[in-house]
């Protein structure tokens, strides 16, 4: 270990061969998580974002619905209320899945600062926290990625947005 007087303690994670190499790779592990969290605030604050617009959209409608449309009419309105809510579905998942991350980001976070105590059995742990943080905020991109499908063929399928066409 390092060696800085007869009473100093060595750092946790440092290694007498390398100390910078060391207290990089030290930064790099406490840093992974900060940014990991941070992409999943920001994904959360934009789910957050599109459910507020949704649920407006969704008051709308139903205050259509409430006027007594026409049956034509007001069977557009129930087919876009239909589509509204498997969105709002949709980004609930998202929603629940960016936070089950998040948990578990801030949970390797917390195994990292354990494990610097190099206790080798909370390896396991680290990497089962991180790795399902990863597959929560991919299984929320997935969700919000249906809800951006679903957004986009109703304003198509409304005659809102023009279809694309193969032809030229």
């Amino acid at each position: 270990m390092l060696n800085r007087g007869p009473m100093s303690l060595p750092l946790p994670g440092l290694s007498d061969t390398d100390p910078v190499g060391s207290i990089a790779h030290l930064i790099q592990t406490a840093l992974t998580p900060v940014f990991m969290l941070s992409g999943i605030g920001t994904l959360l604050n934009l789910f957050n974002t599109r459910l507020a617009r949704v649920s407006d959209h969704l008051e709308e409608i139903a205050h259509r619905l409430d006027d007594d449309p026409p049956d034509d009419a007001r069977n557009v309105l129930l087919r876009h209320q239909e589509r509204l809510h498997r969105r709002v579905f949709s980004l609930d998942t998202a929603i629940l899945l960016g936070a089950v991350g998040g948990a578990s980001t801030c949970g390797a976070a917390f195994m990292l600062f354990l494990g610097s105590l190099r206790d080798s059995s909370l390896a396991v742990v680290l990497v089962t926290l991180f790795g399902a943080a990863l597959c929560c905020t991919i299984g929320s991109l997935a969700a919000f990625f249906i809800d951006s499908v679903l957004g986009w063929h109703g304003l198509r399928s409304e005659g809102s947005l023009p279809r694309i066409s193969a032809k030229h």
